[in-house]
């Protein structure tokens, strides 16, 4: 495993990270507390110090189970949350993973953030991050100042914004209004190979203010761990199902996503690493990333994933051919996908 820093901070975080949604939510298929627990603790053996959850997650559980896997390592742990979703009042009427109702103001936060710290069983969040905010949000001057008091206070040591729920364009407007006029230690967002919008919008001026950007869906929701079919099929609890809205765009996000992945047999078939572990590395190519969270749900992608500092870095021609595939979109006519639409 290697480690860089999280951008003004003297935090050390490792550059494959866990992302800990997967054992704090049912979403992708673990429903067992012992195995969750198992694997958070592996996780740590094989380097992985950074570890990023929030108090949506379960509800809370998914800063729960991380603190009863790990509370006893914390002083070797880099810890992130997130809030911002009000999840102590009761939803009856939401339906599947939408949206919670949000809270922004100074007392909820405060309220959140000592919650948060007694279910992770510790006295300070490493990163404190503001969970999907819309630039409206982000334009709350009070929201900050509790921050920065957070901070003066020892509950939090840095403070950054995660971006989503989905890709989106007005992410880019959000990160850089962060970046620049909130000073933000971190910018988490969704990148990856075959979506690369975001990160093209946001790592010039990450670069430009050194800060770190934190990224998500390193796999494109698993198109680039080389295990999908035509016939690869979610049910309505995973995650990855709210990408589909009928059979037809499943087909079209599949079969596009597929014949893509076709395209990259030149950065593998040498055997020096597997897609996984490229999809990885491609990513940490950009100066400005401190750290990937891929989604691990499994013993097998934990191996596969933390191993992947150890392979080749992709080659300045590697990157070029990548760079070239995707402006042209891989080949795939722009009104080819729109009839599919």
């Amino acid at each position: 495993m290697k480690y860089g820093s999280l951008a003004h901070t003297n935090l050390k975080v490792s550059e494959v990270g866990f992302g800990v949604w997967t054992v704090g939510t049912t979403w992708w298929g673990v429903k067992d507390e012992a195995f969750g627990i198992k694997l958070l603790q592996k996780a740590f053996d094989l380097g992985i110090n950074f570890f990023d959850t929030a108090d949506t997650y379960g509800n809370g559980y998914g800063e729960t189970i991380f603190a009863k896997a790990l509370k006893e390592k914390r002083d070797k742990l880099v810890i992130a949350t997130k809030f911002g979703y009000d999840i102590y009042t009761p939803a009856p009427n939401r339906r599947g993973h939408e949206e919670l109702v949000q809270k922004w103001e100074p007392s909820y936060i405060r309220y959140a953030c000592e919650e948060s710290l007694k279910r992770l069983e510790t006295d300070v969040i490493d990163l404190y991050q503001l969970h999907n905010p819309r630039i409206e949000t982000l334009r709350k001057d009070d929201l900050f100042v509790t921050l920065e008091d957070l901070k003066k206070e020892g509950k939090i040591k840095s403070f950054g914004v995660a971006l989503g729920p989905a890709i989106a364009e007005r992410q880019i407007e959000e990160s850089i209004y962060s970046i620049k006029e909130r000073s933000v230690n971190s910018v988490q967002i969704i990148y990856n190979l075959l979506e690369q919008m975001l990160g093209l919008g946001v790592f010039p001026t990450a670069r430009e203010k050194k800060t770190s950007v934190l990224v998500r869906v390193p796999h494109s929701s698993g198109l680039l761990e080389g295990h999908y079919t035509k016939e690869t099929s979610f049910s309505e609890n995973d995650h990855r199902f709210h990408r589909i809205s009928n059979d037809e765009r499943k087909k079209q996000w599949l079969e596009d996503g597929l014949r893509k992945v076709e395209q990259l047999g030149f950065l593998t078939r040498k055997g020096k690493r597997t897609l996984g572990q490229m999809a990885i590395q491609f990513i940490l190519s950009e100066p400005s990333v401190s750290s990937v969270f891929p989604n691990i749900y499994s013993f097998e992608q934990l191996e596969e994933f933390t191993k992947a500092c150890e392979t080749p870095a992709l080659t300045s021609e590697e990157l070029k051919k990548i760079a070239k595939l995707y402006q042209n979109n891989f080949g795939i006519e722009k009104a080819e996908v729109l009839q599919k639409s």
